[in-house]
């Protein structure tokens, strides 16, 4: 195992910490661990280009890495009213979305790449800086309401936007030959 697959395995890792640390409201430790995996999640993609290290792996784990933490994340602070209910469940179902539409792809024997739409790199950095700006307020005790709203609902936007695009793609690739080429996810 390479050292960005590495870092990427650790940034897995760190996610139940990452939730114990805000379930006990240990936010000034949340918010610096949750600033080191963003870092993390950089830093593994940069090194495997950087050094030729990309792998079939690490295209798997990454996009999990990010996933497991976002929607970790997402629940508790859902759960602790840190965050509307309403973005909790339209996040997580997006995931969910995009997770069955893989399942049905493989069941249909469809060979699918993991690679994400630009649309979903975008959304995972807008509900990345959301996260950061919520746990800011909570440990730094700063009032950030205006931007808090501003970015909840640019997170709604970029989930709706970017589930909206994988359905078309879907769509597209399920009315082409389903059983040659590949899909990429």
């Amino acid at each position: 195992m390479n050292l960005p697959n590495l870092i990427t395995v650790g940034r897995l890792l760190c996610v139940p910490i990452e939730v114990y640390l805000l379930i006990e409201a240990a936010y000034m430790a949340a918010f610096v661990l949750f600033i080191l995996m963003v870092f993390s999640d950089g830093l593994d993609g940069y090194l495997a280009k950087r050094n030729g290290q990309v792998t079939e792996l690490g295209a798997m784990l990454d996009p999990l890495a990010d996933k497991a933490l976002l929607v970790s994340v997402f629940i508790t602070l859902g759960l602790q009213q840190d965050l509307p209910i309403w973005l909790v469940v339209f996040v997580v179902f997006r995931d969910l979305f995009i997770l069955g539409g893989v399942i049905v792809l493989f069941l249909l024997q469809v060979k699918v790449r993991m690679h994400p739409l630009l649309v979903s790199k975008v959304n995972t950095g807008v509900q990345m800086m959301l996260v950061v700006l919520i746990l800011a307020e909570l440990s730094l005790k700063i009032d950030f309401d205006f931007l808090a709203t501003l970015m909840i609902y640019l997170t709604a936007v970029t989930t709706a936007i970017s589930g909206a695009a994988y359905m078309v793609s879907w769509a597209r690739r399920m009315t082409s030959n389903t059983k040659s080429g590949e899909f990429e996810s």
